[in-house]
């Protein structure tokens, strides 16, 4: 059976992108009359807030989401995302590594600009038998990295087709537990998405390349691949994407100004090539959904629109 999943992080408010995204995930797994599950991801240290989690819950029920058995918490399955990080340590997969991420990018050859991911060039790959081996030795804390074997990996996405990615070149061995002990958000994912026998993965734009990871993990690990479809993102008038460290327009915002969601859910739909009014619900919406009329470049969202939103009532 299709089994699909919601899975936001309480680390902030929902935005539009957002919303157009779990749209996607909802007409995707009901048009099939699959199961969908509701997943928070709430490891990210002390920036996940119990707040934001129920923000996101009331957000996504506003839009007329639904989702099938209780809401899992991430951080309640610590147990089985740990014992996943032990087995690739002991089958050999995965080394000790003290670097801190000022270590990393200082070993660089060349500087990173921006936001980009340092590539780990290998510091501590063979130096120590275990992390507790590490500590002893250093006196630093150790985190866990995959070793990650030159080559590419095949992401095949529902949407946008073949894509191909050479992670060690990129990133190279990356992180699956962090020195601090809390499990790496790639390991953390696969371990739950086979423990809970998700079938595709539907997400944004911006983790296709987290995709390739997660199948290298898959297959150290054992576990069945899953599809991919990766959403493009929506833009704002000057290209950027919408995102939460922004403060970009939150859902919260929209609902508690009064905005009624179902013109939210219209322009979302819209979007996905869905023909409807002005107003629409995510159940009618889903009459119209097809992967064959979904965009494959992103969506721009102009300020004429976003005050179409706020005045929707």
């Amino acid at each position: 059976m299709y089994t699909g999943r919601l899975a936001p992080s309480p680390t902030g408010l929902l935005h539009l992108g957002h919303a157009r995204t779990f749209l996607v995930a909802w007409w995707r797994a009901r048009l099939g009359g699959g199961r969908l599950l509701m997943r928070l991801e709430d490891l990210d240290g002390p920036r996940a807030k119990p707040a934001m989690a129920q923000a996101a819950l009331t957000d996504l029920r506003w839009l007329g989401l639904d989702w099938d058995g209780p809401d899992y918490v991430q951080s309640t399955g610590l147990e089985a995302i740990d014992a996943a990080a032990r087995r690739l340590e002991e089958t050999g997969r995965a080394y000790a590594c003290v670097c801190s991420r000022g270590d990393v990018r200082s070993a660089q050859s060349a500087p990173q600009l921006g936001d980009a991911e340092p590539r780990y060039v290998g510091t501590c790959r063979g130096k120590y038998e275990s992390m507790a081996a590490a500590v002893a030795e250093t006196g630093r804390a150790a985190g866990l990295r995959l070793r990650v074997a030159e080559g590419t990996v095949t992401v095949q996405d529902e949407l946008s087709g073949e894509h191909r990615f050479d992670v060690q070149a990129e990133v190279g061995d990356f992180l699956v537990a962090k020195r601090d002990r809390a499990p790496a958000y790639q390991l953390a994912v696969v371990v739950d998405d086979a423990r809970q026998g998700v079938t595709e993965v539907v997400r944004g734009e911006d983790l296709l390349a987290s995709s390739a990871r997660q199948i290298l993990l898959q297959q150290a690990l054992g576990l069945p691949p899953v599809r991919y479809l990766h959403v493009p993102l929506v833009l704002d008038e000057e290209g950027r994407r919408l995102a939460k460290r922004h403060d970009d327009l939150s859902l919260q915002e929209l609902r508690e100004g009064g905005t009624d969601p179902r013109a939210i859910v219209a322009w979302a739909a819209r979007s996905c090539g869905i023909a409807c009014g002005p107003r629409v619900t995510a159940r009618v919406a889903l009459i119209g959904f097809s992967l064959a009329k979904l965009p494959r470049t992103p969506i721009m969202l102009d300020a004429e629109t976003v005050d179409e939103l706020r005045r929707a009532r």
